[in-house]
Protein backbone atom coordinates (compact mmCIF):
# COMPACT_ATOMS: atom_id res chain seq x y z
CA UNK A 1 0.00 0.00 0.00
CA UNK A 2 2.68 2.58 1.25
CA UNK A 3 5.15 1.74 -1.94
CA UNK A 4 2.10 2.33 -4.58
CA UNK A 5 2.01 5.52 -6.88
CA UNK A 6 -1.07 6.76 -5.94
CA UNK A 7 0.66 6.94 -2.11
CA UNK A 8 3.51 8.59 -3.49
CA UNK A 9 2.24 11.02 -5.21
CA UNK A 10 -0.12 11.87 -2.59
CA UNK A 11 3.24 11.97 -0.02
CA UNK A 12 5.11 14.40 -2.71
CA UNK A 13 2.02 16.16 -3.07
CA UNK A 14 1.19 17.03 0.17
CA UNK A 15 4.79 17.91 1.01
CA UNK A 16 5.47 20.11 -2.01
CA UNK A 17 2.26 21.76 -1.28
CA UNK A 18 3.56 22.04 2.37
CA UNK A 19 7.18 23.64 1.13
CA UNK A 20 4.96 25.77 -0.93
CA UNK A 21 3.02 27.58 1.57
CA UNK A 22 6.34 27.84 4.03
CA UNK A 23 8.06 29.58 1.02
CA UNK A 24 4.87 32.16 0.94
CA UNK A 25 5.33 32.64 4.62
CA UNK A 26 9.20 33.80 4.46
CA UNK A 27 8.27 35.48 0.84
CA UNK A 28 5.77 37.66 3.25
CA UNK A 29 8.21 38.08 6.04
CA UNK A 30 10.45 39.99 3.34
CA UNK A 31 8.15 41.84 1.50
CA UNK A 32 6.71 42.74 4.79
CA UNK A 33 9.32 44.17 6.43
CA UNK A 34 9.28 46.68 4.03
CA UNK A 35 7.18 48.99 5.96
CA UNK A 36 9.42 48.91 8.78
CA UNK A 37 11.97 50.87 6.53
CA UNK A 38 14.69 50.69 3.92
CA UNK A 39 17.65 49.41 6.54
CA UNK A 40 15.08 46.52 7.62
CA UNK A 41 14.18 45.50 4.47
CA UNK A 42 18.04 45.43 3.07
CA UNK A 43 18.85 42.84 6.11
CA UNK A 44 16.32 40.94 5.03
CA UNK A 45 17.24 40.97 1.05
CA UNK A 46 20.87 40.06 2.11
CA UNK A 47 19.58 37.21 4.29
CA UNK A 48 17.50 35.72 1.42
CA UNK A 49 20.32 36.36 -0.97
CA UNK A 50 22.51 34.06 0.38
CA UNK A 51 24.15 30.87 -1.07
CA UNK A 52 21.59 28.87 1.18
CA UNK A 53 18.91 30.51 -0.49
CA UNK A 54 20.07 30.50 -3.77
CA UNK A 55 20.49 26.75 -3.21
CA UNK A 56 16.48 26.75 -1.86
CA UNK A 57 15.94 28.19 -5.24
CA UNK A 58 16.43 24.91 -7.37
CA UNK A 59 14.32 23.09 -4.24
CA UNK A 60 11.34 25.51 -4.61
CA UNK A 61 11.57 25.19 -8.34
CA UNK A 62 11.70 21.22 -8.01
CA UNK A 63 8.04 21.53 -5.55
CA UNK A 64 6.61 24.00 -8.09
CA UNK A 65 6.99 22.37 -11.49
CA UNK A 66 5.79 18.91 -9.50
CA UNK A 67 3.36 20.51 -7.95
CA UNK A 68 2.11 21.70 -11.17
CA UNK A 69 2.81 19.23 -12.82
CA UNK A 70 0.88 16.46 -10.96
CA UNK A 71 -2.19 18.75 -10.28
CA UNK A 72 -2.13 18.44 -14.24
CA UNK A 73 -2.09 14.75 -13.87
CA UNK A 74 -4.98 14.57 -11.19
CA UNK A 75 -7.11 16.69 -13.53
CA UNK A 76 -6.92 14.94 -16.32
CA UNK A 77 -7.58 11.59 -14.54
CA UNK A 78 -10.61 12.96 -12.98
CA UNK A 79 -11.83 14.84 -16.25
CA UNK A 80 -11.81 11.99 -18.85
CA UNK A 81 -11.93 9.02 -16.53
CA UNK A 82 -8.55 7.44 -17.61
CA UNK A 83 -8.33 5.47 -14.31
CA UNK A 84 -6.32 2.56 -15.87
CA UNK A 85 -3.66 5.32 -17.15
CA UNK A 86 -2.88 6.86 -13.57
CA UNK A 87 0.69 4.74 -12.92
CA UNK A 88 1.84 5.75 -16.56
CA UNK A 89 0.67 9.07 -16.09
CA UNK A 90 2.25 9.32 -12.96
CA UNK A 91 5.51 8.14 -14.03
CA UNK A 92 4.88 10.79 -17.25
CA UNK A 93 4.81 13.54 -14.99
CA UNK A 94 7.43 12.18 -12.65
CA UNK A 95 9.75 12.46 -16.19
CA UNK A 96 7.98 15.50 -17.41
CA UNK A 97 9.07 17.70 -13.86
CA UNK A 98 12.56 16.19 -13.63
CA UNK A 99 12.89 17.39 -17.19
CA UNK A 100 11.29 20.76 -16.39
CA UNK A 101 13.78 21.48 -12.97
CA UNK A 102 17.22 20.00 -14.97
CA UNK A 103 15.82 22.84 -17.68
CA UNK A 104 14.81 25.70 -15.04
CA UNK A 105 17.86 24.31 -12.17
CA UNK A 106 20.67 24.52 -14.60
CA UNK A 107 20.74 28.32 -14.55
CA UNK A 108 19.76 29.08 -11.27
CA UNK A 109 22.63 26.51 -10.16
CA UNK A 110 25.18 28.46 -12.56
CA UNK A 111 24.25 31.52 -10.84
CA UNK A 112 24.39 30.47 -7.33
CA UNK A 113 27.90 29.13 -8.48
CA UNK A 114 29.06 32.30 -10.06
CA UNK A 115 28.42 34.04 -6.60
CA UNK A 116 30.54 31.52 -4.74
Amino acid sequence: MYTSTGFISFVLRRFTGVALVIYLFIHMWVIGSAIQGPEAFNARLDLVQSTFFKFAEIALLAAVVYHTVDGIRIMIVHQFGVTQYRKSLFYAAIAVSALLVIAGGIPLLLFALESL
